[in-house]
């Protein structure tokens, strides 16, 4: 049985140990009670390193790495301050890739934090909001500390948290970090747009958050029979789920049933998702495993890029030095929807970014997070460039073509300096 400590009391340098590796519920799955106790008594384990995935809330600051080390998939979020401060040393690796990397000792886990349910009538608890990696932690680590909160949603998933596999519970209120959708306008609507155009009936989806999903979503009312497949959801599934147009009847899998990983919304989603049975969180080894998504039907992938170059390379991770996104699950969905059957991979980025600058460059000025043998569909407010197929002459011609007007020039120049005048 685990053992009961309340918030007042709880003395985190017993369980945890000074180098210990330390893996908690990222996003808004943050035990935020532990995690700020975590940084209150961190002179008690000097030297434990934390694991990230992404982070919303201002628990973590850069001076705390006086004695903390931290390093995570990337800086989305709230992680960027520790990203830009050089605090937070990214793993580039791919979302799939993360719960091995934790189950053979390359992500160091010897303590497990969690925000949980509180437990049902058999003594289980659900994962409530993130339910990725974390069962690889827990069978990882040699200490689980759960924050079972009265606030998080029961939401149903394949193996729910055992009482035995809790080795402290602190119990609390706490409302869970919340992340509104993201508004958009009318640059968003038109990328959304060209989107919109490619996604059928009975497609299957997968897409992050943000303006450019958010505009998408609202074109999708008229659709009928859609699928979810997804490794994030966020609050726009409710605005499916009303309109009709999601069904998950036609998937090749899980019929009936909205599949992720973790649950980035506000109260509208968690109250949707308490108990509901066309809901369920699973582990990253089946949300983006090749083997599952191998079984998608029509699946639909739309992700975002930080830039992408004119023979469709994709950024999504860093400009220069300064890190602000992540491999995350981008590589395994697009791979999975060109495979799928009437599937399609698409990147979708406004052409240009705030300050004008072009976001199709000749030459990436960080890493190659999507190789261009791997690139579908690149979808911009000036259309769309399917690349499939195409030579890399070819391929730079239409890149150029849905760069925003004022660059287009300049990157044909660039282009032939060096591909030539077959440009």
């Amino acid at each position: 049985m685990a053992r009961i400590e309340s918030l007042a009391d709880l003395d985190l340098a017993k369980y945890i140990r000074p180098g210990d590796g330390i893996v908690f519920g990222q996003g808004t799955g943050e035990p935020l009670s532990l995690t700020e106790r975590l940084v209150e008594q961190r002179r008690g384990y000097s030297g434990a390193g934390l694991f990230f995935g992404s982070g919303f809330s201002a628990t973590f600051q850069p001076e705390h790495a006086d004695h903390l080390r931290f390093k995570g998939i990337g800086g989305i979020g709230s992680l960027r301050k520790l990203s830009n401060a050089g605090v937070l040393d990214p793993v580039p690796c791919h979302i799939s890739a993360v719960a091995d990397l934790i189950g053979k000792g390359h992500i160091r886990t010897d303590v497990v934090m969690l925000l949980v349910s509180p437990p049902n009538a058999r003594g289980e608890h659900s994962f409530g909001l993130v339910n990725d990696y974390l069962r690889s932690a827990i069978a990882r680590a040699r200490v689980v500390i759960a924050e079972v909160s009265s606030q998080v949603p029961w939401t149903p998933c394949d193996a729910p948290l055992q009482p035995g596999e809790i080795t402290v519970a602190v119990h609390s209120d706490r409302t869970p970090l919340e992340l509104p959708p993201a508004k958009f306008g009318e640059l968003e609507r038109r990328i959304a747009a060209h989107v919109a155009g490619l996604i059928p009936d009975r497609a299957t989806l997968q897409m992050g958050i943000g303006a450019v999903p958010e505009a998408i979503v609202s074109l999708l009312a008229d659709r009928r029979d859609l699928g979810v497949h997804s490794g994030m959801v966020g609050d726009s599934l409710v605005d499916l789920m009303e309109s009709g147009a999601l069904t998950n009847a036609h998937k090749g899998l899980d019929a009936g049933v909205s599949v992720s990983g973790v649950l980035f919304g506000t109260q509208r989603l968690y109250r949707f998702a308490h108990d509901n049975p066309q809901l369920r969180l699973c582990p990253t080894r089946y949300t983006h495993h090749a083997s599952t998504l191998a079984r998608v039907k029509k699946l639909v992938s739309v992700n975002s890029a930080l830039e992408v170059d004119l023979t469709g390379q994709v950024n999504a991770e860093a400009i220069g030095a300064d890190y602000i996104g992540a491999v995350g699950g981008q590589v395994d969905f697009v791979r999975a929807a060109v495979q799928s059957e009437g599937g399609v991979s698409i990147v979708a980025l406004a052409a240009a970014g705030k300050k004008g600058d072009s976001k199709i460059v000749s030459r990436l000025s960080g890493p190659v997070t999507t190789a261009r043998s791997d690139v579908d569909v690149i979808a911009t407010e000036h259309g769309i460039a399917r690349l499939r197929g195409l030579g890399l002459r070819e391929r730079v011609k239409a890149m150029v073509g849905i760069a925003a007007p004022e660059h287009r020039d300049a990157l044909m120049r660039e282009a032939r300096e060096t591909w030539g005048g077959a440009c």
